[in-house]
């Protein structure tokens, strides 16, 4: 298959236990939820690897070398791009890792994060062939979040800078802070994502069953 004149951007937190999935720790314990959160990260890098777009980038935070599954991560990320994160707050990083992509490889950039594991190549696939019809792609999460993001070009990232992230309305937000800078905005699938423990099972019963996140979930009886 040719590949799409696509980036597909990670965003992802190192998963070093006590500060990866903290929402997670607080039930199942800071070890646990680094665990977990290593197996979404290495799934999600996986979809990525395999899905035919001609740029891949990863925008990290924290150690790897603290980071559990880290030599494993550090070996899958051979085929990304890497960039740090900077930036403030979320908001800000997740600007600038959109600019700092672009400017890598001049392309339209569709970012995800390490919370939806049960991504596949054809869904990456299908969410960047859809960016190349419109301005911006928007995946909202059940949770009323987003689990997705695609602009054409990388200035169409800034109304991100008003969303309050990490709340149910932020979703509706986004959307909204798009759609004001007068642009079309595509709307691709909606997904289930991971922060807490009961959202576990639906998006374990989405995964493969042989996916790292099904395996290190079940592993902690989750």
């Amino acid at each position: 298959m040719t590949e799409l004149p696509v980036a597909v951007l990670v965003v992802a937190k190192a998963p070093v236990p006590g500060l990866a999935k903290t929402r997670l720790a607080v039930t199942l314990g800071d070890d646990a939820a680094a665990d977990i959160a290593a197996a979404a990260l290495l799934d999600t890098l996986d979809a990525v690897a395999a899905a035919p777009v001609q740029a891949r980038v990863i925008a990290i935070t924290g150690d790897l070398s603290a980071a559990r599954r880290g030599t494993e991560i550090s070996n899958r990320l051979r085929d990304f791009t890497i960039v740090e994160q900077r930036g403030a707050d979320f908001a800000e990083r997740l600007v600038n890792a959109h600019a700092d992509a672009s400017s890598s490889c001049g392309l339209p950039v569709l970012q995800i994060g390490m919370d939806t594991p049960q991504i596949t190549a054809a869904l990456v696939t299908d969410c960047a062939a859809a960016l190349l019809k419109t301005d911006a792609v928007l995946g909202m999460a059940t949770d009323g979040g987003w689990w997705i993001l695609g602009v054409s070009r990388p200035h169409l990232a800034e109304c991100l800078r008003t969303v309050p992230m990490s709340r149910l309305d932020t979703g509706g937000v986004t959307l909204a802070a798009l759609r004001a800078t007068g642009i079309e905005v595509g709307l691709v699938a909606e997904l289930a994502d991971v922060d807490t423990v009961d959202d576990v099972e639906a998006v374990r019963n989405a995964c493969l069953p042989n996916s790292r996140f099904v395996g290190a979930t079940v592993a902690v009886e989750v």
